[in-house]
């Protein structure tokens, strides 16, 4: 069940820090909400900085957690302004086990050996990756929660391990989505269009940038519906499902990457951004000051 963890600072002063979930696995993505603050908030989630963004008068943090963090608990501590005076609210977070499924796959040996082509191909890619992902340090563009990009079946989740023929092991750092090639994929909310590449790997690729240090990707589409520059509102068609690039049947990876760290998007469709709709569920805690 999806709970949020909210620290009421000062009752006077409606001041609050509230962490979306208020326990989490690895690799998914947390949100730090606060309101009531004159100033931008600064703080940290297990000894990271946050990066806080003024959202319709409230402030905004992502972070997310490691696929390699230890089960236990870390600190979250937050500054804020409230009149006129500074204010720290600490919390923590509850990280749960990792979930991870295994799994051994057989694949054709072009696509874990490939050529110094290919290689050349794979570099080029991530070059144009590493330029999608260096985006300005901006507030969110969109006012909605994120939505599945396709309504289907999901194939194969977040942080599959994997190994291949018996011998090279990876972990899959997206979400699998059913489909048939051809079929609509819909950006999962307002953004701009930083990347429209074929690559080698992820195929024909979009990604989307939504700000709050946030990215989400689309990858193995059979055609595009989008350019770079583009900006895109929730729900808009940007291509087509497909099986281009390094798959073996026609489906959609769906991905998120928050500060550089690629998340479960499922974690962050879990998100309730305001002035969307609360979560159902809110303990409430009033921290030592």
């Amino acid at each position: 069940m999806f709970t949020a963890l909210t620290l009421t600072l000062l009752a006077q002063t409606g001041a609050s820090v509230e962490l979306q979930p208020g326990s989490a696995h690895p690799g998914e993505a947390v949100l730090i909400v606060v309101r009531g603050s004159t100033r931008e908030p600064s703080g940290s989630l297990g000894g990271d900085p946050l990066d806080f963004f003024d959202y319709h008068g409230t402030y905004l943090a992502l972070a997310s957690l490691r696929v390699d963090q230890v089960e236990g608990s870390l600190p979250l501590a937050v500054r804020l302004v409230t009149q006129g005076r500074e204010q720290d609210v600490g919390g923590q977070l509850d990280v749960l086990p990792p979930d991870f499924r295994h799994r051994t796959l057989t694949v054709a040996p072009r696509f874990i050996s490939p050529s110094k082509a290919q290689q050349r191909q794979m570099k080029e890619d991530q070059r144009a990756f590493d330029e999608a992902f260096d985006q300005d340090r901006v507030g969110p563009m969109f006012d909605d929660d994120f939505e599945w990009p396709r309504p289907a079946e999901v194939t194969a989740p977040f942080g599959d391990i994997r190994l291949y023929n018996g011998k090279k092991t990876n972990q899959h750092f997206g979400t699998d989505i059913d489909g048939s090639t051809g079929d609509p994929i819909f950006a999962s909310n307002e953004g701009e269009v930083v990347m429209q590449r074929p690559c080698y790997g992820s195929g024909n690729t979009v990604v989307l940038f939504h700000g709050l240090g946030l990215f989400t990707a689309y990858f193995h589409l059979s055609r595009f519906d989008v350019k770079v520059g583009d900006h895109v509102d929730q729900g808009q068609r940007l291509g087509l499902v497909g099986m281009t690039g390094r798959v073996t049947g026609p489906h959609l990876h769906f991905g998120a990457k928050i500060h550089g760290r690629w998340v479960n998007a499922e974690s962050v469709l879990r998100l309730h951004f305001p002035p969307g709709t609360a979560p159902s569920e809110t303990p409430s805690l009033t921290p030592g000051l």
